[in-house]
């Protein structure tokens, strides 16, 4: 095993799972490592504590009249539930099939740990970096990054850059590689539909009473026509149109399309939005999910039950120019309309994030494309990504600059699920990555 493997083996062992607060010494451990590799790079690197988990923000020696890039990735990682369908530990690394396997290897060490290795390596090759370099770590991006826009606008000044690059992304397929200028942003909500003041026998009090579960699902199913078009009053007034270039340049984009989608998912057939195709409405194009949905009884077997109180959770992928904070105030606003008669409603709005989207064709654009290019041997493509990264239009906000986005996962990555994975060769390609990037940037 080479060096670069070992250390993100080791890296991958810290069970940092940010959501949940008996995982916070080893998230803070994690963050430890990250500080402990990057001094021993020669780099000057600080843990910054805040609230709840701590950012990690290292530099180089700066000189004058170099671009001053900075890297963003995040050290924390979401839950492993269900255990039971891990087929190895999810904090316990192993290589199969060409593949390194564990929680976090895709999303996000895999990606972020190799472009420090690639600076490592430049360091070792060269004893110094083309530009002048800030790489700012977070362990919060997997509960919405509520604490780096306070420390963005903290330290300002000291993370003044010229341009972000970010490996937390996709490539469209094997060998194919992606250069993202969009994000799609997310609103979240919970939904409590509550009735009776407990659970009733449904035999005595049933068709006398309301069902909450009954109500939930009466709420979910507004949300959609039988096309798949949302209901919300309004919803779709500031989406962006998708512009022709973009859709002529998408149709001929490898690995999207919809065989690709239903082999990827092993869904029985495609479902969507009409008008568009599966990458259409991934990358461009705002929707409506149910992430979770229960009330009553969940044991084996039946219990005739009237559950008291049910819930569903909500999520709203938006696109440019829509604005998270209005979309959750319509969708509100039509759940409380739409709520049956006989029980009571409870909308618990959650994080948002708004979308993103960039010039692909900037100078730094382009210089990103020659980079993705050396590194992977082929020509690169230009897409938006489907899911969302919160700090990147607060990064434009703050600091006042655009953000590169080099995706380095695979769509059967198991992003979020049991099964996490990260193939070796995208892991090394990475690390090149890192190197022809910084000194492409360096050159504009």
């Amino acid at each position: 095993m080479t060096n670069e493997l070992k250390d993100l083996f080791s890296f991958l062992r810290f069970a940092s799972v940010s959501t949940d607060s008996k995982y916070a010494a080893d998230v803070r451990a994690c963050g430890e490592w990250l500080i402990q590799k990057l001094q021993g790079m020669g780099l000057t690197a600080e843990l910054h504590e805040t609230p709840r988990h701590p950012i990690v923000l290292a530099k180089n020696e700066h000189v004058e009249g170099r671009k001053t890039v900075l890297i963003y990735g995040h050290y924390d990682v979401q839950p492993v539930d269900p255990l039971s369908l891990w087929k190895t530990g999810p904090f316990e690394p192993e290589i199969r099939d060409g593949r390194i396997w564990a929680r976090g290897a895709t999303d996000n060490k895999g990606q972020m740990l190799a472009h420090l290795l690639g600076v490592e390596k430049t360091l070792r090759e060269e004893g110094e970096l083309p530009v002048n370099l800030i790489f700012l770590f977070e362990g919060e991006e997997e509960i919405g990054s509520a604490n780096l826009k306070p420390f963005l606008e903290a330290h300002k000044d000291e993370l003044k850059c010229d341009v972000i690059a970010i490996s937390d992304t996709g490539m469209v397929a094997p060998g194919v590689p992606t250069l993202g200028y969009g994000l799609r942003g997310i609103s979240a909500c919970e939904v409590i539909v509550r009735g009776p003041k407990g659970d009733l026998h449904s035999g005595l009090f049933g068709g006398a009473v309301a069902n909450p579960a009954t109500a939930v699902a009466r709420l979910v199913a507004s949300l959609h026509d039988d096309n798949g078009r949302i209901q919300v009053e309004g919803f779709y007034d500031d989406v962006r149109p998708l512009e022709d270039w973009e859709r002529e340049m998408w149709a001929k984009v490898p690995g999207v399309s919809e065989q690709d989608f239903l082999d990827v998912t092993g869904s029985p057939s495609l479902f969507g939005e009409e008008g568009y195709s599966s990458a259409e409405r991934t990358w461009a194009r705002p929707t409506a999910e149910v992430n979770g949905i229960g009330g009553g009884y969940q044991g084996e077997g039946s219990k005739t039950v009237l559950p008291a109180e049910a819930f569903a959770k909500l999520t709203f992928r938006i696109v440019p120019d829509q604005d998270p904070v209005d979309i959750i105030q319509k969708v509100k606003r039509h759940l409380e309309a739409k709520c049956p008669p006989g029980v009571e409603i409870e909308v618990k709005i959650g994080h948002d994030a708004q979308p993103y989207a960039t010039d692909p064709h900037s100078k730094f654009g382009l210089a990103a494309q020659t980079a993705l290019k050396k590194a992977f041997n082929a020509d690169p493509v230009l897409i938006r990504e489907g899911g969302s990264i919160p700090i990147v239009q607060t990064f434009r906000d703050v600091l006042g600059v655009d953000t590169l986005l080099l995706g380095l996962a695979l769509a059967d990555a198991q992003i979020h699920a049991p099964n996490e994975n990260f193939p070796v060769e995208n892991f090394e390609a990475g690390i090149r990555l890192n190197q022809a990037l910084l000194k492409e940037l360096a050159a504009c």
